[in-house]
């Protein structure tokens, strides 16, 4: 179904190829999983599909590229429109309507389906992703996840042969993914579609795959069964991580596999005495301590009393009641819509209140100085290039140092510790979802907030970007900062977090540390806690550090 044959793709700004004698052939009827880290090729080998490259990015493509025996070089993308769809990193900018429905029902006008096949189609793909109830909503309104899945939806209602999804449950809570992959897995099953898919959260997505590439960052990939590709890859979900630990064999590639093969390894786990948590619950009082103790008022970063927020008739937040601290990190958990990245908005100011307060610092972020909020609370959003606004790498990050008071090059040192080699003539808008969060962050790191907000901090980010980034929110918070993330990413949760709050329909339904809250959670407990249930272990390293101890 899709061919690359001796493939080389170069775009002009670039001194290497993206991509380097690429030969690949993808059956139809299989799903194939794309992994590499951030920047090796992954958006550029799935544009190859639909001829997007070179036809609208530029670059020059040499060797050839087929798809359902169409040559890419030939066929432009609306030549392919009826074989191929295609979802990208960002569903906002490929919405062409303003209505849920609407939206899915756009491409097929555009191949010219009659009226009865599109509403039928329609109707069948909001059963089938969960929009049913989402219908007429503006797309505006949407939350990250939801939109996400109708850009899916629209790309499945013209029933393509190939689709070609770019991190499909990036902004996805841990239900909405699994209901997301389960009908993409039945298509491919039932009706025969072939999914070209690019990910970084793998621990959702490889028990699905039949086919696993890896971009090696040098222009090259290496092809095969994930099981093969995942014994020796640097990169790998915490299942298989700890399938290496323990010495299994076959490698699991999912927690029922792995549970069947736990028995010895939890064993030997009971003969130590306290699973540790992720992390140690912090003192706010004390920043970096590990005690648990009562709060100070000094210590308080953040204070939310009694917060309401509507949306015309619609409650988004109802009567939140929160505090923050320095020195902890706090993951603010809950499914797509539930209200989280509203109440990070709510504590910059992004919106006052219907009743209730909200103090930063003691004081009103409503009537703050911008240049004092910077520096008391930052938040990177979910859509990274919100705060983007130079037109050049090197531009975005003078002006952020500027803005911040940091000294010159400050910007730039953390975007090189997240994305290293990211040419600073680009413009922010041409890099990858990963590459514009890291420089978001860098941006808001910049000015050393004493509060800092991020929302879904890790989409788009691969394994090694990830590690960065949770050292450096370990750091943040060691040295007082109050850090606070709106998440589905339940691993990098268990990492980090030394409490989890957990928001539902607006209201605030569990509130403690990240061991008492995950663990007894189907949804939110990270692989290993799955795995070795009913003991508390979180994490892979927390695993490793305990075995010598465990004999």
């Amino acid at each position: 179904m899709i061919h690359f044959e001796s493939v080389t793709i170069t775009y002009s700004e670039s001194s290497a190829p993206t991509l380097r004698s690429i030969d690949l052939h993808v059956p139809e009827g299989e799903l194939c999983l794309v992994v590499g880290r951030t920047g090796s090729g992954k958006s550029t080998l799935l544009r190859a599909v639909n001829g997007h490259v070179p036809h609208f990015t530029g670059g020059t493509l040499a060797g050839r590229v087929t798809v359902a025996g169409r040559d890419t070089s030939t066929h432009r993308p609306r030549d392919l429109a009826d074989v191929v769809g295609v979802v990208g990193q960002d569903p906002l900018a490929g919405f062409v309507t303003d209505v849920v429905e609407d939206e899915l029902a756009y491409g097929m006008e555009s191949l010219g389906l009659a009226p009865s096949v599109m509403r039928k189609r329609v109707e069948e793909t909001l059963d089938l992703l969960g929009l049913a109830d989402l219908r007429s909503r503006p797309l505006r309104t949407l939350s990250g996840g939801e939109r996400q899945r109708v850009a899916i939806g629209s790309v499945l209602t013209t029933h393509p042969s190939v689709l070609v999804l770019d991190e499909p449950t990036s902004a996805l809570d841990p239900g909405a993914a699994e209901d997301v992959l389960a009908a993409l897995q039945r298509l491919v099953h039932d009706l025969g579609l072939t999914v070209l898919l690019a990910e970084h959260r793998l621990e959702r997505v490889v028990q699905y795959a039949d086919r696993m590439v890896r971009l090696t960052g040098d222009g090259g990939l290496v092809s095969g069964d994930p099981e093969t590709i995942l014994a020796t890859s640097p990169v790998a979900p915490p299942v298989v991580e700890l399938g290496r630990l323990a010495g299994w064999s076959p490698l699991p590639l999912s927690v029922r596999d792995a549970r069947r093969q736990a028995g010895p390894l939890r064993a030997r786990l009971e003969l130590v005495a306290v699973p540790p948590s992720a992390v140690p619950t912090p003192d706010p009082a004390t920043p970096g301590t590990a005690t648990p103790g009562p709060a100070t008022p000094a210590a308080t970063r953040a204070e939310l009393r009694g917060v309401t927020i509507r949306y015309g008739s619609k409650t988004i937040l109802a009567d939140v009641d929160l505090a923050l601290f320095a020195g902890e990190v706090v993951a603010v958990m809950g499914r797509n819509g539930a209200g989280k990245s509203t109440l990070l908005g709510s504590i910059v100011g992004l919106r006052r209140p219907d009743s209730g307060t909200v103090r930063v610092g003691g004081q009103d972020p409503q009537g703050m100085p911008p240049h004092e909020l910077l520096a008391r609370a930052g938040l990177v959003p979910q859509e990274a290039s919100d705060l983007l606004l130079a037109e050049t790498v090197d531009g975005e990050c003078a002006a952020s140092d500027e803005d911040a008071h940091a000294s010159p090059g400050t910007t730039r040192r953390l975007l090189d510790d997240f994305a290293p080699g990211i040419q600073g003539g680009a413009h922010p808008h041409d890099l990858s979802e990963g590459q514009r969060l890291s420089l978001a962050l860098a941006v808001v790191l910049a000015a050393a907030p004493a509060l800092l907000l991020l929302d879904e901090p890790t989409r788009g980010l691969d394994y090694p970007t990830k590690r960065c980034l949770v050292q450096v929110l370990r750091a943040s918070a060691a040295a007082g900062t109050a850090v606070v993330l709106a998440t589905h990413d339940v691993e990098l949760v268990a990492e980090v977090a030394d409490r989890v709050v957990v928001i539902a329909d607006g209201e605030i339904v569990a509130d403690g540390p990240t061991v008492d809250v995950v663990i007894s959670s189907p949804a939110f407990a990270p692989q290993v806690a799955k795995i070795l249930a009913p003991q508390a272990w979180l994490t892979v390293a927390a695993v490793a550090a305990a075995l010598p101890e465990a004999g």
